[in-house]
């Protein structure tokens, strides 16, 4: 008896992996046939690259000698929170189409089709990451840490922008309109954003903003992506920025399969 249950919940987990891989293949092929949404998700991350390194880099200081080499561990963060919101859209695209009512008659796991489209997600922004360190790289970013360093620094950006993309799950499966969907989740990134150490160190700020900036996920997790990328000393940054990380993964996580029961 105690084999025949166990038997059926491997079969149970191998068909759910399953469903998980049909629907991130699904969310993949759907950059694929519309390249225009990874064209103009790389796009945006280049010009603000470009803009602040050339327009706004000779005003800025930073404790390196170069800004480019302080600000492309910010860009890639950012790239990955904008990119997030796209996690959110496509729900709710798909909610008003009436696909979600399709899928959730199909005999297959509920989880798939969340886990399914932050996979896709996630696999899109480490696309736009290495492309985007191709960019920096030809531009003038030096980092000096070592290769390690290197890639778990990519490795974390690329956590954190999967756990954000479970707070825009949550928001999408809300609103249940693209538009909506678009605005609620740039409305609360963009504060989060530049009151960070993304652009410029936040001891430059108001100490009422400083404050906030500071323990704030993003700060966190900038400053710890630049130590890794620079080799300069982690402090506290990588454990807190790796509580925010569990932390917010957890909560939105089961917020939007809540919400996506309720569907």
């Amino acid at each position: 008896m105690a084999e025949t249950n166990s038997h059926i919940a491997e079969q149970g987990l191998r068909w759910t992996i399953s469903d998980i891989v049909a629907m991130t293949w699904r969310g993949l092929v759907r950059y694929i046939r519309l390249p225009q949404l990874l064209v103009f998700s790389t796009i945006q991350p280049i010009l603000f690259l470009l803009l602040f390194t050339y327009v706004f880099g000779g005003a800025i200081q930073t404790t390196q000698d170069h800004y480019i080499n302080f600000l492309v561990p910010g860009i890639l963060v950012q790239i990955v929170i904008f990119g997030s919101v796209q996690t959110g859209v496509g729900l709710a695209e798909d909610l008003s189409k009436g696909l979600i009512d399709r899928l959730r008659s199909l005999p297959m796991a509920r989880s798939a089709v969340l886990m399914g489209r932050t996979l896709a997600d996630l696999v899109r922004n480490l696309f736009v990451m290495v492309l985007m360190i191709a960019v920096a790289l030809i531009i003038g970013f030096r980092p000096s840490g070592s290769i390690g360093a290197i890639v778990a620094a990519v490795f974390l950006i690329a956590s954190f922008g999967f756990a954000f993309s479970w707070v825009s799950a949550a928001i999408g499966l809300s609103v249940k309109n693209v538009e909506t969907a678009q605005v609620a989740g740039f409305i609360w990134v963009f504060p989060l954003v530049f009151a960070s150490s993304i652009f410029v160190p936040i001891e430059t700020m108001p100490s009422w903003l400083e404050a906030f900036a500071k323990i704030s996920p993003i700060t966190v997790t900038v400053n710890a992506v630049r130590a890794l990328m620079l080799g300069t000393p982690l402090g506290d940054n990588l454990w807190q920025s790796l509580v925010w990380i569990i932390g917010i993964l957890i909560d939105f996580s089961m917020l939007a399969v809540w919400r996506y029961r309720k569907i």
